[in-house]
């Protein structure tokens, strides 16, 4: 998969052997249900369709990607058997790109302009339509916590690029404490109203990937999440690799031993 110019597909640099079986594996062992509105699909688990009483880890996707984009992911994380993975599909169809689905849609004109130039930080803004779509993504929580079982402490809430931004913006202002929180080439927006949040989830687990040659997303702005995090008391562990705007093998790796290792109660 190549990154388009106006969306975010994210990027699976994976062995040869990987790259192959990824491409069977969004629709195999996996079912669809509906949370709060939105679609969700579930692998992992007993049945490895999102069944059994085991943690949960809700990964959404980037801006521009299908629904599915992240889905073939459970298969290649080494984690427990236990573990359940929901990917919910973004309630936002993209106009003119077939498949392409979005939380919050952004201004074209402006991606073009910092694919150009080059990326910079977005902290200071609160992005038109983000609010809404945070309040869509606690509701689906919230209902996949009651319909699934899913106590706080077994709940993992991520996501990759506009996906992490849609989390952590639900995680920081919202009545949204989950167990650990992923973040995967995701940058600071709304970053005030973030820092008042993340007084209250100290000691919370994170794990946050970024490529240092990202032409979207700014590096030097996920540096400064990362700081702002630690400094708040988070418990945050840093991969930073050397790549673009994607999900390297080490970072699934690192994900894997993340995830691996929490104390689900």
């Amino acid at each position: 998969m190549t990154l388009g110019r106006a969306g975010e597909p994210s990027v699976y640099l994976l062995p040869a052997d990987w790259t192959r079986r990824l491409a069977c594996l969004h629709s195999a062992n996996m079912r669809e249900d509906r949370f709060g509105g939105i679609k969700v699909r579930l692998t992992g688990g007993e049945d490895r369709e999102g069944g059994g009483d085991g943690p949960l880890v809700v990964l959404m996707h980037g801006f521009g990607a299908s629904g599915t984009d992240l889905v073939g992911l459970w298969r290649v994380l080494d984690v427990p058997s236990s573990l359940r993975f929901a990917f919910p599909e973004a309630p936002q169809e993209v106009p003119g790109l077939f498949g392409a689905r979005a939380w919050w849609m952004v201004d074209f004109a402006r991606a073009e302009q910092a694919m150009a130039e080059g990326p910079r930080s977005y902290a200071t803004e609160i992005p038109p339509g983000m609010e809404t779509a945070t309040d869509q993504v606690v509701q689906m929580i919230e209902a996949m916590q009651a319909e699934l079982g899913v106590p706080d402490e077994r709940l993992i809430v991520g996501g990759f690029s506009q996906g992490s931004m849609a989390a952590c913006n639900a995680v920081f202002t919202r009545n949204v404490t989950p167990g650990g929180l992923v973040i995967l080439s995701g940058t600071p927006v709304n970053l005030v109203a973030w820092q008042t949040g993340m007084a209250s989830r100290r000691n919370m687990p994170v794990f946050q990937s970024h490529g240092v040659h990202d032409p979207l997303l700014s590096f030097q702005a996920a540096e400064q999440l990362r700081d702002e995090m630690r400094d708040a008391g988070l418990s945050t562990e840093w991969v930073p690799f050397r790549g673009g705007h994607e999900i390297p093998m080490e970072v699934l790796e690192g994900l894997g031993r993340f995830l691996a290792g929490l104390d689900y109660g």
